[in-house]
Formats: C-alpha cells, structure tokens, sequence
C-alpha cells in the first residue's frame, strides 16, 4: 500500500530523514518507533505531503506522491491524525467527523449556498454515516456535545474517528495513546484492531511500548533521522542496536 525509498529530507544542513526506506502494507498494522527527536512525526509530515523529500521516493496504491499536496494525498485513500490533538473544539463531536469527508463530498459552493436538494440529501447521508462511525470508535453518546468538552481520551478516539471519514485505504496515526489512561489504551488496542478488520491498513508513531508490541505486526526503528532497525516486535525488542539507543550503553 505505502512505500517509501530512500527517501532524504534536509533543513539546510540538517538531516531529518536519512535514506529512509519502509513499507506499510494493506491489512497490517506497521509501527514506527524511536527516541524522542529521531525523527519520526517528520517521516510522517514527508508522507502526507507536508514537506517534499529532497531525495528517495514515496509510492502509495501503486502512485508517486511526492510533491503531491496533503489534500491531493488525502484523495487518493490517506488520511492521519496528528502528535498535538487538532479539533474544532466549539464545533459538536458529529460535525467534526463530518468536516472529514469533505474530500468525498460532491455538492459544491452554490448547492450549499441555496440548499438544494441534492445538497440536502448529501449532507443528511454524511451526518448518518458520521453517526454510525461515532459508533464504530464509541463516541456516539457524546455526538452533540462539544468537541472541546471530551476527555483527553475521547479526543483522541474523535481524531481517529475524522480521520476514518475519508473512507481511507491507509491510516497514518501519530502517538494515538499519548495522554491516555491504562483503560483507554485497553480501548484503543480494540479499536486498532476493529479498523483493522475493516481492511484499512495502519502506520502508528507510539512510544508505548505495550500497546505497540500487541498490536503491530511489524516495526521500524529511526534514531537521528536513520533506520536503525526492522523486523518483528520480537525481533525489535531484543535488537541490541536498539537497546543501546534507547537505554544507552554501559
């Protein structure tokens, strides 16, 4: 579903990413870890068009994006969730999944203008499907309340649910348990694995460590923007490369 080929990205004389070459395939949830600073958000901002490599390529569903604008990435089946939560906290936890699937909408400027029926029949269809998504994460009690007034959780289960709104082939999620408790981090192991199901595939940045090592069926490991590492979560895990970098040597 998702390759990236040695792909390079520099600000002036730093190197963000350094020749970074992973795969994201379709069905299976790809973990990419590493210490703080190494990296990782960055890889991500380069996947979803936020900044363009200076070198490598990146090839999604068979197509180079590279360059490609985040909207444009959006369209063809990617969407993402971001390290720092990013709602519109004084719209309504429904109208939130809807602004999601503003790029799978079709009426345009003028039918929302006069409301006309085709408009009227869109938008009632994009308010049950972002219903029955909030029941698919668990929000579906909160659907009028105020964005803003859910948990820290819930927020995060609410970024994840507007990113689903897109119908996407691939989901990018940056630290989706950053800030949650032991139970929502239980919940949320569940709901990796319901999107799973579906067919979507994942690509998660996490630094908790349980909840990668149950859910994902491969890693990567970048340290100072690098590949220091890949295979399976036990492969990772008693990596002595990896040890090192994130304990540090004797």
């Amino acid at each position: 579903m998702l390759q990236i080929k040695n792909v390079t990205l520099r600000f002036g004389g730093l190197v963000a990413n350094n020749d970074v070459t992973l795969e994201a395939p379709a069905g299976k949830i790809t973990g990419l870890i590493g210490p703080n600073g190494a990296g990782k958000t960055t890889c991500f901002n380069v996947i979803n068009g936020v900044y363009k490599p200076n070198e490598g390529k990146i090839i999604f569903d068979g197509q180079e994006i590279q360059g490609k604008r985040p909207y444009q990435i959006n369209e063809l089946g990617m969407a993402r969730t971001y390290q720092v939560i990013n709602l519109f906290r004084k719209m309504s936890v429904v109208e939130n999944v809807v602004v999601g699937m503003h790029t799978t909408l079709k009426q345009g400027f003028f039918a929302s203008l006069f409301k006309t029926p085709a408009e009227r029949k869109e938008e009632k269809a994009a308010f049950a499907r972002a219903l029955e998504l909030l029941e698919f994460v668990g929000l579906r009690e909160f659907a009028y309340e105020e964005a803003g007034s859910l948990s820290y959780g819930n927020q995060r289960l609410l970024e994840i649910c507007r990113g689903l709104a897109s119908n996407p082939k691939l989901l990018l999620l940056d630290e989706p348990a950053a800030g949650m408790n032991s139970a929502e981090k239980i919940e949320l192991d569940v709901l990796l694995k319901k999107i799973l199901a579906t067919g979507i595939g994942i690509l998660i940045i996490e630094h908790d460590m349980k909840l990668v090592m149950n859910v994902v069926d491969y890693l990567y490991v970048l340290n100072y923007g690098k590949l220091l590492a890949e295979g399976t979560p036990n492969e990772v895990q008693n990596n002595p490369d990896v040890i090192a970098a994130y304990l540090g040597e004797e």
